[in-house]
């Protein structure tokens, strides 16, 4: 179980390379990247019962451990992804981490956005996360660009170990871009940095302006908010203002843009987004 959020740990791992057949690895091991230890710690390989040993017990005593495991996973992850932010600098590759609730567009959004800037863009490459299916995967490879799926199991939240394994069988897009989409959830993934550039939070008009204000880490943590499906406004009473006043109350430094992926309408900014993040990479 993740110590910080309490889902399960099982996942699966496809590797798929754009064409051809794909491979599906099934992760037992207790290695530093294995399955059962992606950054996510199992209370009994850290703590006993705190009974033993003059520990603490009660309340304070439970909470206090607690604090101590999500420490310790959250200490791990980052150590994972800054060798994975310095293997991706290594080779001037944009890491972006989309994120969103579910159905906000993330797989529309990318799948449009591979098909705009594929022949046109450095290279590209998707790294797929869902919980059980390769459904999204199965679109992204339909454009022609390399993906590898990820099955989190019960976990609701990609980590840093997992794109780690990820970047070895996977091409590395060499001064091209590499999109993560994480799990739907606006919650847990906000905590977990897997090496990424930036988050790009996804929040989609038909989901409420106060999203920012009930879900501060996130848009804290993002670089971009884009706003989704905004041919839809015509349809229903949404304030696009309010939404992009909460997103930069809770972070200020937040670009915030608007798109629609039916229409078209905002994609260029955003793709102008993606081109100016590259050239930072390359120039660092």
């Amino acid at each position: 179980m993740c110590g910080i959020c309490g889902c399960g740990q099982a996942r699966e791992t496809d590797h798929a390379h754009g064409h051809g057949p794909s491979h599906e690895h099934h992760h037992h091991g207790d290695s530093d990247h294995g399955a059962s230890d992606h950054g996510h710690s199992h209370d009994h390989e850290h703590h006993h019962h705190e009974s033993h040993g003059g520990h603490a017990t009660g309340p304070e005593g439970q909470q206090a451990r607690i604090v101590s495991v999500e420490r310790e996973i959250l200490e791990k992850n980052d150590r994972i992804a800054a060798t994975n932010r310095t293997l991706l600098a290594a080779v001037h590759t944009l890491a972006l981490n989309l994120v969103s609730s579910p159905g906000a567009g993330k797989t529309a959004l990318l799948v449009r956005t591979l098909n705009d800037l594929r022949g046109r863009q450095r290279p590209l490459a998707v790294v797929e996360g869902d919980q059980q299916t390769s459904l999204d995967a199965d679109r992204i490879r339909a454009t022609g660009v390399p993906a590898l799926q990820i099955n989190t199991g019960k976990m609701c939240h990609l980590d840093a170990g997992m794109i780690s394994d990820a970047l070895g069988p996977l091409p590395l897009p060499t001064r091209g871009v590499l999109f993560v989409e994480n799990v739907g959830n606006l919650v847990c993934p906000a905590g977990f940095d897997l090496g990424e550039f930036g988050k790009v939070v996804l929040v989609s008009v038909t989901e409420g302006e106060d999203k920012p204000l009930k879900y501060p880490d996130m848009f804290h943590a993002a670089r971009l908010v884009l706003i989704t499906k905004v041919d839809l406004l015509p349809h229903l009473e949404f304030d696009v203002g309010a939404l992009s006043a909460n997103a930069r109350r809770v972070n200020p430094s937040a670009d915030v843009l608007q798109v629609s992926t039916r229409t078209g309408e905002g994609l260029d900014a955003w793709f102008a987004w993606i081109r100016e993040r590259r050239r930072q990479v390359e120039a660092a």
